[in-house]
Parts: structure tokens; C-alpha cells; sequence
């Protein structure tokens, strides 16, 4: 329906042989946000978005997945839902060519294939067997089959794993590009710079429970938290810990002349703050 969140969750409870997976979680993702799931393994993330997809069943609660039950819901449901899993299955000895215009068979709206593969960055590998491609580009490659039948939720399991940082910051920006063409995204992700590079808004999980719901600024507070002032000079290295650092290192500035010795301003990172959210849950 209109005005309806692309996703909304309530009371959502799932158990395996008496034990709690997921408890009584409510959530809403909007249309067009990126959105990220974080959690300590075994906390309930996979169990979340398996349930979400429609691959796992519910014990209690309800959900609505682009305006339907995801337990109930048909292949025309299925069509609008795009999902990116860890480990895809692999067609080591077709083409990327071959296995886009395959997997376009089965929609009636895909997208077009050459345009695929010029959004993903695999142009070039038009005629490649998937068996040769580095692993950062068989993740591409993952996209666009994920993308290809123009779905407006795509699901992404931990995209960026075993990436190197080069390879990771290419793709943050395909994903990025994808929020431009208003399709709504849920990720799972163990990369905090990750979140904070690409979410509107994450979610903390732990031990089953919704921790807290923010942007990846304000999560947990921590736009509120006071910054730390570190500067070092003859006498050997200071701190203050203050809630208006601008004025602080003014004063500084005023002290020192302009020039503060080896100045530097922290505030608590997301790790920092993720770290004290799921406490002990590891």
C-alpha cells in the first residue's frame, strides 16, 4: 500500500529446540534507504533475513515484505526481491555473457544484459568463463544477477568478504549507485566502515534482540558524546574530554599561538559504539 515501509517487522520470534533466535523484533526499513543488519555471529541476522526472503518460517509475529507475507507470498512477489547470498552457485565454465542472458530468460521485465554488464564493470568480461574471473568480479557478477530481473528490494549477504580494500571500495560504489535507481537494499555486513560508508540506517542484533535502530552517526548515541583533545608538548602528552572540541582547540590555538603540538580530536568511532552495544554477545 502507499506510504507503507518497504519492509516492516513486528514481534518477529523464531526458536531452534528451545532456543531463541530471535525475539520479538520490530523494525521498519523504508523505500530507497540503504539499510544494514549488524550483529556478532549467531545473533540473528541470517535467521532475520532468511525469514524476509521467505526461505524460513516464522514462529510468532508478523511481516511484510513489499506490501506481502513473505510465508505466503508468489512468484510475482519473487520477482520484485533480488537477493546476493555469500556464497553463490558457481557456472564455471559459461561465459558472464551466457549466464546474464540465462538468467534474463526467466523474468518478464529484466533488464538488459550489455547494460548489466556495463553497470557492474564487467564489459570487458563479456566473454570470460565465470572460472576466470577474480573474486572480486565474480561478486559483481553476483550483483547483477541479483539486479537483472529489476527488483525493488535487493537482499546483500556479507558482499564485501575476503575483498581487498581497493576491490571493497569499488564496489561500495556500484552499490551506492544502485540507491540512485530508488532500489531499497539490506545488507548484512561484519565491516563497520562498510556501514558507516554505505547505510542510511543500521541495526544492531544481539543475541536475538533488536539493540538499537540509527543512523550510523547516532547510533548508540554517539553523536552525543563528548570528543576527546589530545595534544603533546614539552611537558609530555594531555587529553580533555569535552563537548564543544571546536572551543576547546580555540583555546588551545590561543595558548599555543596558533600551532598545537600534535593535535588531535576523537570522537567514539562506530566500531567503538557497536563494540558497547552487543556487549558480550560474540
Amino acid at each position: 500500500m502507499a506510504g507503507d515501509p518497504a519492509v516492516r517487522i513486528r514481534g518477529l520470534r523464531k526458536t531452534y529446540q528451545r532456543t531463541p533466535a530471535v525475539q520479538d523484533v520490530d523494525l521498519d526499513i523504508e523505500h530507497g534507504e540503504i539499510f544494514a543488519l549488524l550483529g556478532p555471529n549467531g545473533a540473528g541476522k541470517t535467521t532475520t533475513i532468511e525469514i524476509l526472503e521467505g526461505y524460513r518460517d516464522r514462529d510468532g509475529g508478523t511481516v511484510s515484505v513489499l506490501g506481502a507475507d513473505p510465508a505466503k507470498a508468489g512468484l510475482g512477489w519473487r520477482r520484485r526481491i533480488g537477493v546476493v547470498l555469500q556464497e553463490n552457485g558457481d557456472f564455471p565454465e559459461l561465459t558472464v555473457g551466457e549466464v546474464l542472458n540465462h538468467f534474463a530468460c526467466y523474468y518478464p521485465d529484466a533488464r538488459d544484459p550489455d547494460e548489466l554488464l556495463e553497470a557492474v564493470g564487467l564489459t570487458d568480461k563479456r566473454d570470460s568463463r565465470v572460472h576466470r574471473l577474480s573474486g572480486g568480479q565474480r561478486r559483481r557478477l553476483d550483483v547483477a544477477l541479483g539486479i537483472i530481473g529489476n527488483p525493488r528490494l535487493l537482499f546483500l549477504d556479507e558482499p564485501t568478504t575476503g575483498f581487498d580494500p581497493a576491490v571493497r571500495r569499488q564496489f561500495w560504489e556500484l552499490i551506492s549507485g544502485l540507491r540512485a535507481a530508488d532500489t531499497t537494499i539490506l545488507l548484512t555486513t561484519h565491516y563497520l566502515d562498510e556501514a558507516e560508508f554505505l547505510a542510511d540506517r543500521v541495526a544492531v542484533i544481539a543475541a536475538g534482540k533488536l539493540v538499537d535502530v540509527a543512523t550510523p552517526r547516532q547510533l548508540g548515541g554517539r553523536d552525543r558524546e563528548q570528543a576527546t583533545v589530545a595534544w603533546t608538548d614539552a611537558e609530555g602528552t594531555h587529553e580533555v574530554r569535552t563537548g564543544n572540541p571546536t572551543r576547546t582547540v580555540g583555546e588551545l590555538a590561543a595558548r599555543y599561538h596558533g600551532d598545537v603540538p600534535e593535535l588531535s580530536v576523537r570522537r567514539p568511532s562506530l566500531e567503538d559504539t557497536y563494540l558497547q552495544l552487543i556487549g558480550g554477545a560474540r
